[in-house]
């Protein structure tokens, strides 16, 4: 059995006052942005590095 892992945005964690942080760390470019709303994630294009994750200063990014 495989699992399937994916990087969500906890969207009551996340300010959504400022340019999110995380996106400077993604290799992928996974991660957009429009204007200060909660970031979105990419899954075809997630590497599932979890960099992101350790990054966000919030804990909004989470592996589920």
């Amino acid at each position: 059995m495989e699992l399937f892992m994916i990087i969500s945005v906890d969207k009551n964690r996340c300010p959504q006052n400022h340019s999110c942080p995380a996106i400077q760390v993604c290799s992928v470019f996974a991660i957009r942005q429009y204007g200060f709303d909660a970031p979105n994630i990419d899954q075809e294009k997630c590497t599932k590095c979890k960099k992101c994750v350790k990054y966000c200063p919030m804990g909004a990014l989470q592996v589920i």
